[in-house]
C-alpha cells in the first residue's frame, strides 16, 4: 500500500518560491549603503617599552571619515611594510566612534621583531642606498558583520631630509 504525497511542492510553486527569494536578497544588497573609504594617515610614532629582542611602537592614525554616517569600531589591527617586506603588526582592542564628516585618532601598539630588523637591515646592504624609503600600511577598524573597514596607504619616508 502506497501513501500518495498531497503536500509535495511543485515545480512552478518551487521556481516562484526561489524568484521570489532572489529578488528579496538582492533588494537587500542595493539598499546597502554606498560609503566611500576612511582617509587614513600615520599622524606619530612613539616608542614604548620593549620586552627581550623585540621593538614596541605606538602607531597613530588620523582616521578621516567623509561619509554621513559615524563609524563605530571595536578593535583594530595594523601591518606596516618598509620597503616592501614587514616590518611590524599589531592589534588593539580600542572602541571608539569616528563621527561622521569627522575625524579621530586611534592608537594602535605594534611589535617590531628583531627578525624583520635584521631584514631591513639586509636590504638596505643590498640596494643602492637611495634617501627614500617606501611604506605601506594595511588594516582594519572592526565593526561587526557588515560595519567592518579596511584601508590601506602608502608613501615614502625621504631620509635626505632627516636632521
Amino acid at each position: 500500500m502506497t501513501i500518495p504525497f498531497r503536500n509535495r511542492p511543485s515545480l512552478p510553486g518551487l521556481r516562484a518560491t526561489a524568484a521570489l527569494l532572489l529578488a528579496v536578497l538582492l533588494g537587500a544588497c542595493a539598499s546597502l549603503p554606498n560609503r566611500d573609504p576612511l582617509n587614513i594617515d600615520v599622524a606619530g610614532i612613539e616608542s614604548l617599552p620593549g620586552d627581550g629582542m623585540e621593538l614596541r611602537l605606538a602607531v597613530k592614525l588620523r582616521v578621516q571619515n567623509p561619509n554621513d554616517s559615524a563609524v563605530d569600531y571595536s578593535g583594530a589591527a595594523l601591518r606596516l611594510d618598509l620597503n616592501g617586506q614587514r616590518l611590524a603588526t599589531g592589534v588593539s582592542n580600542e572602541a571608539g566612534t569616528v563621527p561622521r564628516y569627522g575625524e579621530t585618532l586611534v592608537t594602535i601598539p605594534v611589535t617590531v621583531s628583531a627578525l624583520n630588523v635584521v631584514r631591513q637591515i639586509t636590504g638596505l646592504a643590498d640596494s643602492s642606498h637611495e634617501p627614500a624609503w617606501n611604506y605601506k600600511v594595511n588594516g582594519k577598524l572592526e565593526g561587526g558583520l557588515f560595519g567592518t573597514r579596511r584601508f590601506s596607504g602608502e608613501g615614502t619616508l625621504d631620509l635626505s631630509r632627516a636632521p
